[in-house]
C-alpha cells in the first residue's frame, strides 16, 4: 500500500466516487454531459481491457463498473432535467442521444469489421505498419485503445477552457488531476518505462490543474469544501 503500483489503480475509483457525490451534492443544471458522456465511454474501454489483460484484473474492471454506472446516473439526471426545461432543454438531450447512438453504431462496425482490416494491413500494408498491425496490444485491440482513449478527457477539459467556473465539479476535476499525477509516476516505475502513459496522463493532470486554479482564482480555499446537498 505505500507504494504507486498500490495508488495507481486505487486512484481510479476517485473519478466514480465524485460522480457518486456530485449526485447527492450539485444541482442537475451543473452536470457536464460531454464528459459525463466521455467518462462512460473510457471506462467502458477499460472494463474491458481489465477482462482480457492477463491475469484478468478485478479490481480495475470493478472501479470501473462503478464509474460506468455512477457517471450514467448523472446522465439520467441531466436528462430527466433538460426534458423538464421546455424544447430547448428536449433539444439537446435529442442531440446528446444521437450521438451517443451514433458513436454506439459506429465502434460496432469497426469492432466488427477489424478482423478484416487486421488481416488487409498485415498482408498488403509495408512492414512495420504490418507488424503494429499484428501486434497484441496494437491499434485492433482493447490493449490499444482503452489507455489511448484518455486523450478524450483532456481534450473535454480543453473545450471547456472558458466553462462558467461554477458549472466546474471539483470532485471530478480534483480526481482527474489525481489519477493524472500518480499514472504519471507510474509510468517510470514500471518495466519497460512507458513514456506515451506518462504523456497521456501529463495532459489530463495539466488540464485538470488547470481548471481546479480557475475555481481556486474564482472562489479561494471555498471551492474545495464540501457543498451543501442540493439535488
Amino acid at each position: 500500500p505505500m507504494t504507486t503500483h498500490f495508488w495507481g489503480p486505487i486512484a481510479n475509483w476517485g473519478m466514480s466516487l465524485s460522480a457518486i457525490y456530485d449526485a447527492n451534492a450539485l444541482m442537475p443544471e451543473m452536470i457536464n454531459e460531454r464528459m459525463t458522456a466521455t467518462q462512460m465511454a473510457y471506462s467502458s474501454l477499460f472494463m474491458g481491457f481489465a477482462w482480457k489483460v492477463q491475469p484478468r484484473n478485478y479490481i480495475l474492471f470493478g472501479c470501473h463498473s462503478a464509474n460506468v454506472l455512477a457517471q450514467g446516473n448523472q446522465l439520467r439526471r441531466w436528462g430527466e432535467h433538460n426534458l423538464a426545461q421546455g424544447e430547448t432543454g428536449k433539444a439537446s438531450v435529442t442531440m446528446m442521444g444521437a450521438i451517443i447512438g451514433g458513436t454506439l453504431a459506429g465502434s460496432g462496425c469497426l469492432v466488427a469489421a477489424s478482423g478484416q482490416m487486421k488481416k488487409v494491413c498485415a498482408a498488403s500494408m509495408p512492414g512495420f505498419i504490418s507488424r503494429l498491425a499484428l501486434h497484441k496490444a496494437g491499434p485492433f485491440t482493447i490493449f490499444f485503445w482503452a489507455p489511448n482513449f484518455k486523450y478524450a478527457l483532456s481534450i473535454n477539459n480543453i473545450l471547456d477552457y472558458q466553462k462558467p467556473v461554477e458549472k466546474i465539479s471539483t470532485s471530478l476535476t480534483s480526481a482527474m488531476a489525481l489519477t493524472g499525477c500518480l499514472f504519471m509516476r507510474w509510468s517510470f516505475v514500471i518495466t519497460p518505462v512507458n513514456y506515451s502513459l506518462f504523456l497521456v496522463n501529463a495532459l489530463l493532470a495539466t488540464t485538470s490543474a488547470y481548471h481546479l486554479g480557475r475555481k481556486y482564482q474564482a472562489y479561494g480555499s471555498s471551492a474545495f469544501m464540501p457543498s451543501s446537498s442540493s439535488k
